[in-house]
């Protein structure tokens, strides 16, 4: 006679299976909802004592009905109680996946060697080891014919592959995650919401030294080509993440903006090149040539320039 599954392991069983199904069900991103919805811990107290109550209202009925029966009922239900819970299903598949003799039935298989006493069994393969071998076999028939044979592809072409998925992988997770830009990320926004987003920010925080057009007060002026500390994108990220020169130089704004915010208004900065302020300052450091921008192509400047031909008016006229 088998009696049902002890209390200490059914509670915590349904219990973790209930916390699993609300971590599946529940988008909380990379942290546990427990954590991420604090009020997921009263949820899961008041199942952890729902599953207590309903295991003392089974004890309960359970006493109620030993008291029910007979005398010789209630020694058969004490004697099926106090047998141990066995896991026999796992038991049957280990068996079965071994196929393994106990040691009463160990006689059946003995061989005929003796070693000082030293007796060897004639036991089969472990059935588990000869499938797994089989499917090796398996394994290396499809192999063979998919990578020797039919040359489906090689190590090479699977790096490509696997490096530009990787590639639109980070390409998409940069437009979700534009604050994980640095000085040595950081590229050219030419989106208008962009823009328009580091237009906003400049004339909340830049306008008081640069004016409304970047001509230019206290601050330097920002239309022309000449530069303190550089100019291109990276140049001027940096300039507005760690601030201006010592002393006297603009303050560093990492700490107030984001780095998505300084790369939309160093790229607004940027657009604000060639424009005509009202009252623009004189320039300011050195005219900056991007290292990286293409060379011209060498035109034909040096060859001799080809004599004009003369008027054949005046030729006539001497």
């Amino acid at each position: 006679m088998s009696t049902r599954t002890p209390w200490w392991i059914r509670v915590p069983v349904l219990f973790f299976l209930i916390f699993g199904l609300m971590e599946y069900f529940i988008d909380s991103g990379e942290k546990p909802a427990i954590i991420e919805y604090p009020i997921t811990q009263f949820f899961m107290l008041l199942v952890l004592m729902i599953l207590i109550a309903i295991e003392l209202i089974l004890s309960s009925i359970e006493n109620i009905m030993f008291q029910t029966l007979s005398e010789e009922g209630k020694a058969k239900y004490l004697e099926a109680k106090e047998k141990k819970y066995e896991w026999t299903w796992a038991k049957n598949i280990m068996k079965r996946l071994t196929k393994s003799r106990s040691i009463e039935r160990e006689q059946e298989i003995v061989l005929d060697h003796n070693y000082d006493g030293i007796r060897e069994l004639d036991n089969v393969l472990p059935p588990w080891w000869v499938y797994l071998f089989y499917a090796t076999i398996i394994f290396a028939v499809v192999y063979l014919v998919r990578f020797h044979i039919i040359g489906d592809y090689d190590q090479a072409l699977e790096y490509e592959q696997e490096v530009a998925a990787a590639q639109i992988a980070i390409e998409e997770y940069k437009k979700n995650a534009k604050d994980l830009v640095d000085v040595n990320t950081v590229e050219v926004l030419t989106d208008a919401a962009d823009l328009s987003a580091g237009e906003k920010i400049f004339q909340t925080n830049c306008v008081a030294c640069h004016m409304a057009d970047g001509g230019g007060g206290i601050g330097p002026n920002l239309t022309d080509e000449y530069w303190i500390l550089g100019g291109g994108i990276k140049n001027v990220f940096h300039t507005i993440s760690e601030g201006g020169r010592d002393g006297k130089g603009m303050v560093a704004w990492k700490q107030t903006l984001k780095p998505a915010e300084i790369a939309q208004v160093a790229s607004y900065v940027l657009s604000l090149g060639g424009t005509t302020p009202a009252n623009p300052k004189a320039p300011e450091g050195d005219i900056w040539v991007d290292p990286n921008a293409p060379q011209p192509s060498e035109t034909e400047s040096n060859a001799p320039e080809m004599e004009q031909p003369s008027d054949s008016t005046n030729v006539a006229m001497n």
